[in-house]
């Protein structure tokens, strides 16, 4: 008979615990500082302009939104699809899932430049739009994957688990399909595939499973707590699946572009001739992000220290390939009439420069620290870790 699971809050010293509050309170402070300097002094404060309206906070923004819907994923391939060895981690996947969607939507918000006029987007919704339909994906998952979250907590709710996390699967799916198909239905030249919406999906796979297997990690570190190999040898195989699956996505979207005469020249400057973002993507998304970690989950024995630095390199590819996709795509110039030649005072056929400023950085990192300190604190107030990890226990789900 299957071990039944004991949940238990974070432990620790309280001083410990508040050390690590306060350390993550000094980001918290710098994104606040930056976001009302920004807001006292507009966007000319920032690197954004005209050519390039979003800057280095979507970068972190879309990255975290991205990856919270793959945090998703062990959470439901126990309740879903009945792989009872994630079971004991289901509630921190949820958990971890619902911080990093708030970190992504909050510097979203602080970088809209008016704020205060939310509640205007909000309940003005343009149903034409994609951008618009949006805040309605965003707002499902969030009460899907809560209530879920309540489910696997609450004992006399787990009858319902399974439906719950249906829901969440389906509005999961959902969420980051529209954020593909934001940039596959966009007009410039960059953009325009449908492959983005597949490609999100393995990227988000990827970028949740690394944030997950880091925070597992940290948190079991904590408190000294065994997990069990095969737990850890099943996250590794699934972060190495994902990676793979990215690469393949990210090397048929750069050929397709590449083969097709009229996107030939975008492909050129991804691949060849756009600087820092051809650097970006060959060293920091193919190399740093894809084939380095690949190469360690694939090749080396199991080990946490090289499962905790394939997660780091994924992390950082995605930064990276954020950066190339968000603001090398609206660097290169738009193409408004194909076939004919364009003239005019408006940087026609030039690739835009960008530089993001400090305010930028500051304010991303702030989103960062937003996930994380919600973590540490539902983490300390729930009772959402098991009490043993070194046997995982197989439940019914």
């Amino acid at each position: 008979m299957a071990e039944s699971l004991t949940y238990c809050e974070l432990g620790g010293s309280g001083r410990r615990y508040w050390a690590l509050l306060a350390l993550l309170a000094v980001p918290l402070a710098l994104g606040a500082v930056a976001y009302f300097y920004i807001e006292h002094h507009g966007h000319i404060a920032t690197g954004m302009d005209n050519q390039i309206v979003w800057g280095m906070p979507h970068v972190f923004a879309v990255f975290l939104v991205i990856a919270a819907t793959g945090a998703l994923n062990i959470a439901m391939a126990a309740s879903v699809f009945g792989k009872t060895i994630y079971r004991p981690v289901a509630p921190l996947s949820a958990l971890v899932s619902l911080a990093l969607l708030v970190g992504g939507l909050a510097v979203l918000m602080l970088d809209l430049g008016r704020s205060d006029r939310m509640i205007v987007a909000i309940t003005k919704l343009n149903p034409e739009s994609l951008f618009a339909r949006r805040v309605i994906f965003y707002d499902g998952f969030m009460v899907s994957v809560g209530v879920y979250l309540w489910f696997l907590l609450e004992r006399r709710m787990n009858r319902y688990i399974k439906p719950a996390a249906i829901v969440a699967f389906l509005w999961q799916l959902l969420l980051i399909t529209s954020t593909g198909l934001e940039f596959g239905f966009n007009f410039r030249a960059v953009y325009d595939s449908v492959l983005y919406a597949p490609m999100f999906i393995a990227f988000s796979s990827a970028y949740g499973a690394a944030v997950l297997i880091l925070v597992l990690l940290a948190v079991c570190g904590w408190e000294q707590r065994p997990v069990s190999d095969e737990l850890l040898r099943q996250l590794k195989n699934w972060l190495g699946i994902s990676v793979g699956a990215s690469l393949f996505f990210a090397v048929l979207f750069l050929g397709t572009k590449y083969e097709l005469v009229r996107s030939r020249d975008v492909a050129r400057f991804l691949l060849f001739d756009g600087g820092v973002y051809t650097a970006l993507l060959w060293l920091g998304q193919i190399a740093i992000g894809g084939i380095v970690p690949l190469v360690l989950l694939l090749r080396s024995p199991l080990r946490r220290s090289v499962l905790t630095w394939a997660c780091v390199l994924v992390i950082l590819g995605g930064l990276a390939q954020m950066y190339v996709t968000l603001i090398g795509g609206q660097a290169y110039p738009q193409i408004l009439f194909p076939g004919l030649v364009e003239s005019s005072s408006f940087f026609d056929g030039e690739i835009h420069p960008y530089t993001p400023s400090l305010v930028e950085i500051l304010l991303g990192l702030g989103a960062v620290a937003l996930a994380a300190a919600i973590i540490a604190v539902a983490l300390r107030a729930l009772a959402m870790l098991p009490t043993r990890l070194d046997r995982p226990a197989e439940p019914q789900v």
